[in-house]
């Protein structure tokens, strides 16, 4: 029988990819459609990445809460509910209570199955891992927990330059690996680098 910590499960957090919904300051700049059509190949490239992956089981939490067609049955659903990023991650984190938990969202297309492995095997000697964004928020959070108590959510400036420090303000005492920095592809400029880095050799 698997041990508590042996459990694993990756979330991605991800909103229905529907014209004029999400991605407004990235469809301001290039259009509703093009900026649909980014979000459904990132959510696409992300599952077939790491759905599926021998090491964790994958579940997507949604919004809004229901329809869930459009995953396709790739992988296990489970709503956001209502509220701000914080109340949906507390919400979400404890419908995982036991195990290392890996949680992402869908708007960094870079993310690999290998950080996702390397995220899992930091919680083997870590209470909590972090993921770097360039804007000063963090792509990436893991949790390693015997019970789901009190969680890093509370008092976060979200969305802002200050929601990495506020978060890692949140775990003090305890032990915090951090990956490799990735970028949130939010508007104009950030997708113009993101495919000037995929041009490189």
């Amino acid at each position: 029988m698997a041990s508590r910590l042996d459990l694993t499960n990756l979330v991605i957090f991800a909103r229905r990819p529907t014209i004029g919904v999400g991605k407004r300051r990235l469809a301001a700049a290039i259009g509703d459609v093009e900026a649909l059509r980014f979000q459904r190949g990132a959510i696409d490239g992300l599952l077939l990445s790491l759905a599926g992956a021998p090491g964790w089981r994958t579940t997507v939490a949604v919004s809004p809460d229901r329809p869930v067609a459009w995953l396709r049955g790739r992988a296990a659903a489970t709503p956001q509910g209502a509220g701000d990023l914080g109340r949906k991650l507390v919400r979400v984190s404890r419908r995982f209570p036991v195990g290392r938990l890996v949680i992402i969202g869908s708007d960094t297309p870079t993310v690999k199955r290998a950080d996702i492995a390397a995220a899992f095997n930091a919680l083997r000697s870590h209470d909590a891992v972090l993921g770097p964004a360039r804007d000063g928020g963090y792509w990436l959070i893991g949790l390693r927990r015997s019970a789901r108590g009190p969680l890093p959510f509370d008092g976060i400036r979200w969305s802002s330059p200050d929601t990495l420090a506020d978060t890692m303000a949140r775990l003090q005492g305890l032990r915090v690996a951090t990956l490799r920095t990735q970028e949130d592809i939010d508007d104009e400029a950030s997708l113009k680098r993101l495919r000037a880095r995929a041009q490189r050799p």
